[in-house]
């Protein structure tokens, strides 16, 4: 993925957290919140099929509001299946729809459509409840990271992939090993002899599944995790059965024992402490070069003020954004055409503004209001600058958000700002 694809897709997934964070913010009385996931290869009039067939059986619901309000958001999610073709989008779409408690004990309907989430919807989903259905996209927003997995004995061999937090079982293959136990009128040095050519044959064949299916990919993967009993992982690593070009991404080798499917699983989670290090390693080292220059260097900068200008001077080489930042920025612009910013809490009130340049006064209610990761990341784009959204979740990321607020950038030459 190149820098610019990478940028997007960090960009849409912001968009997909703020929506979702609004849903979650929903309420609705009784079970009356409607989710529905769509697959990609689900066709849109079967999707209207099921929607018109929940609509009907909602009459059988006792409560006449919940009862209204249910089909009421069956209705709106029909009407806005009828904008696509009868194809859902790439990955599929999300859609949601639902009379939400609002202020005074009343209610409003609120209807939201996400399409092409970041990874494709499995299955087609129907849920009605008392709160939107997010936890699937929250999933797929968590992920990261592309990892190769392999785990084998001397019976079998499961290869497969680790995208973000989903594991995929791609290819399986089994052995002709016979077992420790001489046949009758083998001699033991040949019985071994030819135990040893069987065992290094289906190494051979297990790394042929595994260049198959990772070599064209090398250059998006994260690593490559192997697990299995001893000795047989530690024999294949050592006898160099894997491509060259993937031996130097083996992150490590793990004690499994089991080498079906269910052992790729396993695998993940003998592996969790090496891929939690590895998903903050970029993030790790992109804080560790901000505060070396901010302590011995002059190419480091914070705060929304000073980071925005230098953004502005397209002196930024990487904008780095706390994944936790909630704020939005008010733009104030006087009657003589000054722009000034601002980037406050999103809750915070907005009072009448005094240009700094020329004294005029700005009401509260003509400032702009947007929100902040959107509006740096914007300058970003235009002055090709690289984005980096820093996790909180070690001691340089959370610092990031909690002492530099949320919002720095390492320079690509030093402006005194």
């Amino acid at each position: 993925m190149s820098e610019s694809e990478q940028e997007q897709s960090d960009k849409q997934k912001y968009e997909f957290k703020k929506v979702i964070e609004k849903l979650k913010g929903y309420d609705g009385s009784g079970t009356q919140l409607v989710t529905i996931y769509v697959p990609e290869d689900k066709q849109i009039s079967d999707v209207v099929a099921h929607v018109t067939q929940e609509h009907s059986e909602a009459s059988n619901i006792k409560s006449k509001q919940t009862r209204t309000n249910v089909q009421d958001a069956l209705t709106s999610i029909k009407d806005r299946l009828r904008y696509y073709g009868n194809a859902p989008p790439e990955n599929g779409m999300v859609l949601f729809s639902g009379a939400v408690d609002s202020s005074g004990g009343r209610t409003e309907m609120v209807t939201e459509v996400l399409e092409s989430p970041p990874d494709p919807i499995e299955s087609f989903r129907y849920h009605c409840d008392s709160d939107f259905l997010t936890e699937p996209l929250d999933e797929m927003l968590a992920d990261k990271g592309l990892f190769g997995l392999i785990v084998l004995d001397r019976r079998e061999a499961n290869v497969g992939w680790l995208k973000g937090k989903r594991v995929e079982p791609v290819k399986s293959a089994s052995s002709l090993v016979p077992g420790k136990q001489r046949k009758g009128g083998q001699s033991a040095q040949r019985f071994a002899r030819l135990r040893l050519e069987a065992i290094d044959n289906f190494y051979q064949e297990v790394a042929e599944m595994a260049n198959d299916l990772f070599v064209s990919r090398r250059h998006e993967m994260n690593g490559i995790l192997v697990g299995g009993p001893s000795p047989t992982k530690d024999e294949f690593l050592d006898g160099d059965y894997l491509h060259h070009e993937l031996g130097d991404n083996v992150l490590g080798k793990f004690d499994v024992a089991y080498t079906d499917e269910s052992g790729l699983y396993d695998l993940v989670d003998a592996a969790s402490e090496v891929l939690a290090e590895h998903e903050i390693l970029q993030d790790k080292e992109a804080m560790e070069e901000f505060f070396k220059e901010l302590h011995d260097g002059d190419l480091a900068t914070y705060g929304f003020g000073p980071t925005r200008e230098n953004l502005i001077m397209g002196s930024v080489d990487r904008l780095l954004i706390s994944e936790d930042l909630r704020k939005d920025v008010l733009t104030y612009t006087c009657e003589n055409g000054h722009d000034e910013y601002e980037m406050v809490d999103r809750s915070a009130s907005i009072d009448d503004h005094d240009c700094s340049r020329c004294s005029e006064t700005v009401p509260a209610e003509e400032a702009e209001r947007e929100d902040a990761i959107d509006h740096l990341m914007e300058i970003a784009q235009q002055r090709g600058t690289e984005t980096l959204f820093i996790s909180t979740d070690f001691e340089k990321g959370e610092q990031l958000l909690s002492a530099f607020g949320g919002v720095a950038g390492l320079l690509r030459y030093s402006t005194g700002v």
